[in-house]
This record gives structure tokens, sequence and C-alpha cells, in this order.
């Protein structure tokens, strides 16, 4: 992976989530992210689900870099975006934790254990297992950018939210959760 596209990840997790009491409202309109929408040959990710927290997000936001150089977050608190790396590499999926209008997709990934199922559909038809190995919070300036995003042995998947205090200064939380997941 190349470093600036580490650097452009590493905003990515310090972007996430704008907190329970400072945060916009989830918006009325249309939404200005797509949905994702592959190519014939492609086998990204298209939907996911996650019965022991009951997602069920039938259609992914595709994310890449916003026009100020950060990593794109999901602007709907109740979608679930792919992020689009260009490469090889981990399927990273990001969701907010909260709004000011409460929990959004991803508040109950922190109860997901060891052994969970996550089921992520992909462009080409078929349908991804993955199992839960662990789940990590980490302090932002502390965010494992290559554990998470870089190459990895298998197919495997993350899933990274916002957790910990929140910060209503910054308008952010102090740390972030990722749940690491292998194929099954």
């Amino acid at each position: 992976m190349l470093p600036g596209v580490v650097a452009l990840l590493l905003l990515l997790v310090t972007a996430c989530g704008t907190g329970p009491a400072d945060a916009p409202e989830r918006p009325a309109g249309p939404l200005t992210q797509a949905p994702v929408v592959a190519a014939p040959d492609e086998i990204g990710p298209t939907s996911v689900r996650i019965p022991a927290i009951d997602v069920d997000e039938p259609e992914l936001l595709r994310l890449g870099i916003a026009d100020d150089g950060a990593a794109e977050v999901p602007q709907d608190y109740d979608r679930v975006g792919w992020f689009d790396h260009d490469g090889p590499g981990p399927t990273v999926l990001l969701g907010h934790v909260d709004s000011r209008s409460g929990p959004a997709v991803f508040y109950r990934l922190r109860d997901l254990v060891p052994g969970d199922v996550i089921e992520v559909g992909r462009a080409d038809g078929t349908v991804g297992r993955y199992t839960v190995e662990r789940t990590q919070q980490v302090a932002k300036d502390e965010f494992p950018t290559f554990e998470v995003f870089g190459a990895a042995s298998g197919d495997v998947l993350r899933l990274v939210t916002c957790a910990g205090e929140f910060d209503r200064g910054e308008r952010s939380y102090h740390d972030n959760l990722v749940v690491h997941a292998r194929a099954a």
C-alpha cells in the first residue's frame, strides 16, 4: 500500500463519528454518496448482514477519498460503507456508532464476540461468510493502520466504528473499535 494512501486511511479513522450531543441530524434528503455499483468482473462487497447484532445492510456505499484529502465516511448514520482502496488487502467496512438522534448502524458492534458470523454479499452474486476473531478498541492516535488496512494473508474483513469517550470540543470520539474477522 502506498504511504500516501496509508496517511489518508489514518484520516479516515480520526474523522469517525460526531457523537450524540453535537452531531448533525441524520440527513433527510437523498444521499450524495452512491451505492456500490460494480463492474461485471468486480467482486467487491455490496451488502453486509450481521445476525448477532441485527445489522442487515442490503446496499453498501462506496467510500473513497473526499475533496479535502480525507477518507470518506458514510453521510447517513444508518448506512455502511466500503472503503474502496483500489488493490489487495482486507475488506474494510465503516459505519457510525451514533448521532444526535440515537444509535446508528454500528452501535452494537461492540457486542460481537469471537465466533459470530458476518455475511458479505459480493458483486458477482456470491456471499462471503466470515467469523469474528476478536474486537479491538484503540485510541485514534494509536490506530493500527497497517493491521487494519494493510496486506493480509487470506480473506479478512475489518469493521470500523467509533468508541470510547466523546470529546464535545472536538466533536469526536477518542477511540475506534475494530472488529477483525476471517473467512469461514
